[in-house]
């Protein structure tokens, strides 16, 4: 009875830590609406995607560092990234980042990952997208119809 209450006891343990892990490494993905009305994790690195704002691509000759835009259509989230980008990452294109917000509201992204080829986009970024743009066509029909 003592060996199967330690065994016991041995798996429940080892069960407590693998989840601990999976917990503390786990990356949820969050839309840009929801980072834009302040629903975004602020203890812990998250995953964002959207469109890269055209003309918002700023950095300076021969560094690293870079800043841009984000976009569902409806929000923008400003992001901060010190690393190299992917070869094809471009405006108007399709990205996913990971990192956390600092206390100015800006994405700071550990990691910029772009679409592997012209005709693939996350399928986060696509259903994030797709809703926004809906949303974004209904008021236009709706402002067309006042006047």
């Amino acid at each position: 009875m003592l060996a199967v209450g330690l065994a016991a006891v041995g798996v429940l343990i080892a069960t407590g830590l693998t989840l601990q892990a999976f917990q503390e490494n786990l990356m949820f993905y969050v839309e840009i609406a929801d980072v834009a009305e302040g629903n975004a994790p602020k203890d812990r690195n998250f995953r964002v995607g959207g469109l890269v704002v055209a003309g918002s691509v700023q950095r300076q000759p021969g560094e690293l560092e870079v800043e841009f835009t984000l976009t569902d259509y409806e929000n923008q989230l400003p992001v901060y990234y010190s690393g190299i980008l992917p070869d094809l990452f471009r405006e108007g294109q399709g990205i996913i980042a990971h990192g956390r917000l600092d206390g100015s509201g800006r994405f700071v992204a550990d990691e910029v990952l772009a679409k592997h080829d012209e005709n693939y986009m996350p399928p986060e970024v696509a259903e994030s997208l797709a809703k926004h743009a809906e949303a974004q066509d209904a008021a236009l029909e709706a402002e067309a119809r006042q006047q």
